[in-house]
């Protein structure tokens, strides 16, 4: 059996993780470099961390950024924010990252999934997918929520894993930052129907919320990021109940 992956999610501007909610009141958590070695020393499986840098020039310090974090940590960690062609993703893996993540340029452009993945190969491309209830509809959005599209979930997620995708980061808008945990039948589902390790986002609250989509919800993994950055969750905590719930995870 595959161990359940533990992913920390880091938003990074200037150097230092920030959390706010939908960019506003954003405030200053700690230094990505040293959050990350700390993540890592904790156990957690991956990283994942999202560049929210406005500008151009945020972006190319971000790669720089990247250079000091693959030199700190031994684990896996993911890149994404403003990822919108294929040197965008050349100049992150070229600096260490070991995957990187695309949303919304991915639904702008559905082939640069495949532009990415056709040169660096399917287990470098994360396909993020925010997306809400509407009516009896899961529909993907963009912009943190923000912008409402015409793709519907379970068919933009089977699209994206056609055009190469190697992994699905589902986040549901309905759950994040309500800690009441996840929507664990969407990933269910996600998992019974596509070929690729399902990312789950949105909803963390608990141990218990992470377990759950770890069963019931077949999530490979579970991203969360205030409950780790604030302590609330520690991760040798987290993965010692897993473990004893019968979840296999790396100890």
């Amino acid at each position: 059996m595959v161990a359940k992956r533990i992913i920390p999610c880091l938003d990074v501007r200037d150097g230092q993780v920030v959390k706010g909610i939908n960019f506003l009141g954003i405030k200053e958590v700690g230094d990505a470099v040293e959050m990350g070695r700390r993540y890592c020393e904790e156990g957690a499986d991956e990283l994942v961390y999202l560049d929210i840098s406005a500008t151009r020039e945020g972006r190319r310090t971000f790669a720089q950024l990247v250079e000091k974090i693959a030199s700190q940590i031994n684990i896996p960690f993911t890149v994404g924010g403003g990822i919108s062609c294929l040197e965008d993703a050349a100049r992150l893996l070229d600096a260490g990252a070991d995957k990187i993540s695309v949303n919304s340029a991915a639904i702008a452009d559905p082939s640069l999934i495949e532009k990415i993945a056709s040169h660096y190969g399917s287990q470098f491309v994360v396909v993020a997918i925010d997306a809400r209830l509407v009516g009896d509809s899961w529909m993907a959005t963009t912009h943190g929520g923000s912008v409402a599209t015409d793709k519907e979930l379970f068919s933009w997620a089977s699209e994206a894993c056609r055009r190469g995708a190697g992994e699905i980061l589902f986040t549901s808008m309905d759950h994040d930052g309500t800690r009441n945990g996840y929507a664990c039948e969407v990933y269910a589902r996600l998992s019974e129907l596509l070929p690729v390790p399902i990312i789950a986002s949105g909803g963390a609250g608990s141990a218990a919320h992470i377990a759950e989509v770890l069963t019931a919800g077949k999530a490979d993994a579970a991203l969360a990021a205030s409950i780790f950055h604030y302590g609330q969750i520690p991760i040798p905590e987290l993965k010692k109940s897993l473990f004893e719930q019968g979840i296999e995870v790396r100890i």
